[in-house]
């Protein structure tokens, strides 16, 4: 995960109630990891799995969220939204991924509280996943230096390999990232998520009407930001809508692969 920004800075965001979206402080591009949004066929079912994993549960308006450190899950559409089209798995975000202190601690835990967990690849003792009701596949990595019990780590996209380099310089260009490298596959650092990449030949779909829906980005000026946007060939799927009650704002995009991506500038993170 990157080191850009220290843990201190999280858990001092944390203290200090700032843990909404943005318990990681934007980069120099104003960016943020924000939420995932799950188009949830069984919000109660997946809500107690998450919120066995460590998050905290919350309804500060239409939406049932769990909130961990790093990323807020939004886990329905609204009302008349039709049901998900199928799992994270076949989609271009093939999983998301958390990290813990000790998975077999955490394993052990989550068994016990009835959450779905798989052991990890090649039985790996520092890997896991949980398999939501949903099919939201999330993958587990351990990282014994983290103060917290459970934290947003990072998206993985599968790609054709040839569009693995392109998709690394796509995130690092408009998002601000650090490209770099982890266990030899290329990555993106932004604050509070590492974009990773790996090669797949089965073709891959959008991820609007699956269960992950879309994921977001806290952005400190959308209208800057969508400019920026603009500038670079990136033509928005939704324009820039903003709450008049709340000051809040929205827009939403595609990634040339088809991740479709919400982008938000938060007056009152909480």
């Amino acid at each position: 995960m990157s080191k850009l920004v220290s843990i201190a800075a999280v858990i001092a965001s944390i203290a200090a109630g700032a843990a909404w979206a943005q318990a990681y402080p934007p980069n120099e591009a104003g960016v943020t990891m924000g939420h995932w949004h799950l188009n949830s066929r069984d919000v109660d079912a997946t809500k107690k799995v998450l919120v066995a994993m460590g998050g905290t549960a919350i309804k500060p308006g239409d939406f049932d969220i769990v909130r961990f450190p790093g990323v807020a899950v939004y886990l329905h559409l609204r009302p008349g939204s039709p049901p998900a089209a199928g799992g994270t798995v076949g989609s271009v975000v093939n999983h998301v991924g958390f990290a813990v202190k000790n998975v077999p601690e955490s394993v052990a835990r989550w068994k016990a509280a009835g959450v779905p967990v798989e052991p990890g690849n090649n039985n790996r003792v520092d890997q896991a996943f949980v398999v939501t009701p949903d099919g939201l596949r999330i993958e587990i990595l351990e990282d014994k230096s983290q103060a917290m019990p459970i934290r947003h780590e990072h998206v993985h996209l599968y790609l054709p390999a040839a569009a693995i380099p392109e998709a690394q310089a796509w995130y690092a260009k408009i998002f601000g990232g650090a490209p770099g490298t982890r266990n030899n596959n290329p990555v993106v650092d932004i604050p509070g998520v590492q974009m990773r990449f790996a090669k797949t030949d089965a073709p891959s779909v959008t991820t609007k009407g699956r269960v992950l829906d879309h994921f977001g980005f806290d952005v400190t000026d959308i209208e800057a930001f969508t400019r920026k946007l603009a500038a670079a060939g990136v033509k928005l799927d939704r324009p820039v809508t903003r709450n008049e009650k709340t000051g809040d704002a929205l827009a939403f995009i595609y990634d040339p692969w088809g991740a479709y991506i919400e982008l938000n500038e938060r007056k009152n993170p909480l």
